[in-house]
């Protein structure tokens, strides 16, 4: 991970395995447009060890004394790089580390530094998260900080979801994404605790862009790893190893991301150590030892053990298809015009989403072909629960939104009609529940309309033959997003007899467009034209 003067302005180094450490230069030194103010950072890090104590644990009452990694690549990097008018360098920083680091009593203490010693006219510090009680969690800690600080506590007056500073108009308050009233801001800082949970970016979004008349504001998002590779916070950190990695410039932004390598052996102690900054001081490395049998032993826990202690971005603990396969498998597709396909409808509910699925057999690989329908209605409430995007998907072309509160099916029976004036639709499969109207359409139109049932007989076949294709890059879906967030959604299960097929009670989301895949598929595989099946080349299960 090389350094970048202009990026960071520190001198980086990045452990192979583990995440960066930053070391501030020595004294008050230039670097281009920015400047390193060392009295100022020193200044904050003492504002912890003499102003602030431990809340919790066998430190409770002590002074906060931040360790190493704390000071020099968080405390003092975010407070001595200056601009040369003499105002803060950096205006966003993620700092994303495995639990047990001491992530909540850090981000209280920056919230309080922000509240006391920012020198910024009538301050505004929030603390957010996904719900108040999780909000509460670094609220609370800086609350039992100022508490335990005669000069805090006596300048401030404490409230039961706020801290006031009478004599300066400066105040701290507690935000989650289910607050009533999220505008009328003027933040000077931000901490959003725990992000990889936020079920969008519209909270985050209403804070930062309620900086606009302040100095110097600071936005701090703190995390572990997540698993949803389609949420708010990933896109955050995406874009954060980005700027960490010199491809994107964007000098205000700080990136502190401690994680393990995804090759390294995650039984290793010398992994634990470089993905963890705080192993054998916040956290024992019994305990590490202790969680990593239980992860050897109980392979639903290996992944909990990778995402929350060695800070990897993994899939679902029971995610069917890996997310590195199915990837392999999203390259550019030919042109698929006038050549026969096979389709497949799951119309799901009429308030949810409704997936047709193109399946084309090639030279051996099948390419698919996916359009996704939704009600225009309830958009926002959609995105909110299942934690993906679907505005941008509809601007982007991914879904149609028709219009009402439930979807169209006559939009769906003519994006059918147009599409086979571009493609030969030799048959349509079709879930049989609640498709009596528009599979009778349908039919009417020209269309040989299967219905396909959703049981183990129906499903096993064409589960494994998807499982296979995937295996073999003898799929390719084009890189489609939503079947992507789909694909990451799908647990599997299985009968006595070992069949398998997709289960929409127990998988984590919306599975509809994996469902008219395999429908799809099944279609191709009963067909003369697919003369290789998963019964010729032996079962491929990624359970």
């Amino acid at each position: 991970m090389p350094a970048s003067s202009t990026n960071t302005g520190l001198k980086s180094k990045a452990s192979a395995k583990g995440g960066i450490s930053n070391a501030p230069l020595v004294g008050t030194s230039q670097c281009d447009q920015y400047w390193f103010d060392e009295a100022a950072a020193e200044r904050a890090v003492q504002f912890f060890a003499r102003c602030l104590t431990h809340t919790k644990g066998e430190w409770k009452g002590q002074p906060f004394i931040l360790s190493d990694w704390q000071a020099d690549e968080i405390i003092r990097p975010l407070f001595g790089w200056k601009r040369q008018d003499g105002t803060r360098k950096y205006r966003t920083c993620l700092i994303q580390i495995p639990r047990k680091a001491g992530k909540s009593m850090l981000a209280a203490g920056i919230a309080a530094y922000l509240l006391f010693s920012d020198n910024e006219p009538a301050a505004e510090v929030y603390s957010a998260a996904v719900d108040r009680e999780q909000a509460r969690i670094v609220f609370d800690m800086a609350k039992g900080m100022i508490d335990g600080s005669k000069p805090l506590r006596d300048r401030a007056t404490v409230y039961k979801q706020s801290i006031v500073i009478p004599s300066t108009g400066s105040s701290y308050k507690v935000l989650s994404s289910d607050s009533n009233s999220k505008h009328g801001f003027s933040a000077s800082g931000i901490v959003l605790d725990e992000a990889h949970a936020m079920p969008n970016q519209e909270l985050w979004d209403v804070l930062t862009t309620s900086t606009g008349a302040r100095r110097q504001p600071l936005a701090v998002m703190i995390s572990t790893a997540g698993f949803d590779k389609h949420s708010f916070f990933y896109a955050q950190y995406d874009y954060a190893c980005k700027v960490r990695d010199g491809i994107i410039n964007d000098p205000a932004f700080l990136p502190v991301i401690y994680e393990a390598d995804k090759e390294a052996d995650w039984t290793a102690p010398e992994t634990w150590h470089a993905a963890h900054p705080g192993l054998g001081v916040s956290v024992k490395e019994e305990y590490f030892a202790a969680e990593c049998g239980k992860a050897k032993q109980m392979p639903s826990y290996e992944n909990t053990f990778k995402r929350l202690l060695l800070n990897i971005w993994t899939e679902s603990n029971t995610r069917w298809i890996p997310a590195d396969l199915w990837d392999a498998c999203g390259g550019p597709q030919i042109d698929l015009a006038d050549r026969h396909c096979y389709a497949g409808l799951d119309l799901a509910s009429t308030t949810d989403i409704a997936a047709l699925v193109l399946a084309f057999p090639v030279d051996g690989t099948v390419y698919l072909k996916c359009f996704f329908f939704v009600p225009e209605d309830g958009i926002k409430r959609r995105s909110e629960r299942d934690h993906v995007d679907y505005a941008t998907w509809v601007r982007q072309g991914h879904i149609v939104a028709t219009e009402g509160a439930v979807i169209d099916y006559d939009v769906i029976r003519r994006t059918i009609n147009e599409l086979s004036e571009q493609y030969q639709i030799k048959e349509i499969a079709i879930d049989r529940w609640n498709a009596t109207q528009i599979s009778t359409q349908l039919a009417g139109d020209g269309f040989e309309m299967i219905g396909h049932g959703q049981g183990f007989a129906s499903l096993s076949a064409p589960t494994k033959e998807l499982e296979r294709r995937v295996l073999g890059h003898q799929l390719n879906h084009g890189g489609n997003p939503v079947l992507a967030w789909m694909a990451s959604n799908v647990q599997i299960e299985q009968d006595a007899a070992g069949n398998m097929k997709p289960s929409k009670s127990k998988s984590t989301s919306r599975i509809d467009g994996i469902a008219a895949t395999l429908m799809s598929l099944s279609r191709i595989m009963v067909s003369d034209e697919d003369q290789t099946s998963v019964y010729d080349g032996g079962q491929f299960e990624f359970m």
